[in-house]
């Protein structure tokens, strides 16, 4: 027989509850026949907790013995939980996997084939304004990460924020295909700083650092990520300049 699950969930015509949602999709996936009792308002969700001796919602009950939250859920189904502080490569995966497909796409767009050069410049080109984006949604967040170990940062705390410009100019400039003078430079400057930064930080003083590359309050470790970055930005900019000089 399948097992008897009740959840008891906030839905209202202001607010639904997107823990109750994926607690009801947790217990729909594991066979739980389900109860699903909604809260259609404060006032009944909180006579509930009164009730219960409970402080938030949802809750679960499995054959009649209250497991709690969305988290206990989780638990009690021997589910892993992802640590909010645990360090992943997830988000700069995420950034490059789809910059280099569209650096693809455009490829396969302009030139009806895969054109090797234009990709890997069109690859670092959007992929430096995306990550400017990232730090440009949030300076205060970038510079409070960025300048615990950037040596320019350090010394000069304003540079963090014009850092964050001056990767999305640098991107775009190399987007554009006008003459490279006009970009290179602040992509080689900024990339060189970034990258003696990242070795110093990293591989001579072995400090433990998140890194500031997809914005501030990141769980990007600092390290071979964030060097590999900067020394895309130095290639493309050292390889324009000699193609165009």
């Amino acid at each position: 027989m399948r097992k008897q699950a009740t959840l008891y969930r906030m839905e209202t015509s202001d607010h639904i509850c997107p823990f109750g949602l994926k607690a009801k999709h947790l217990l729909k996936k594991h066979g739980y026949e389900l109860d699903d009792q909604i809260l259609e308002s404060r006032e009944q969700t909180d006579a509930f907790k009164e009730k219960h001796g409970v402080k938030t919602t949802p809750q679960v009950f499995i054959e009649g013995k209250r497991i709690g939250g969305h988290d206990d859920l989780v638990e009690y189904l021997g589910l892993e939980q992802q640590d909010s502080d645990e360090t992943t490569y997830g988000p700069i995966i995420a950034i490059f996997s789809v910059t280099f497909l569209m650096s693809l796409a455009l490829s396969i767009n302009f030139y009806e084939a895969i054109n090797y050069e234009s990709v890997l410049m069109w690859f670092i080109g959007i992929s430096m304004c995306v990550l400017a984006v990232q730090k440009l949604k949030d300076l205060d967040a970038f510079t409070n990460q960025f300048i615990t170990y950037d040596l320019l940062a350090m010394k000069y705390v304003p540079y963090a924020k014009v850092y964050a410009f001056a990767e999305a100019y640098a991107g775009i400039g190399m987007l554009t295909g006008l003459n490279p003078l006009l970009y290179a430079p602040v992509s080689f400057f900024i990339g060189t700083v970034g990258a003696i930064s990242v070795f110093k930080a990293v591989y001579l003083d072995k400090r433990e650092l998140k890194c500031a590359c997809v914005g501030g309050d990141s769980n990007v470790p600092l390290g071979f990520v964030s060097l590999t970055e900067n020394m895309l930005m130095i290639f493309a900019a050292t390889y324009m300049l000699i193609k165009y000089l």
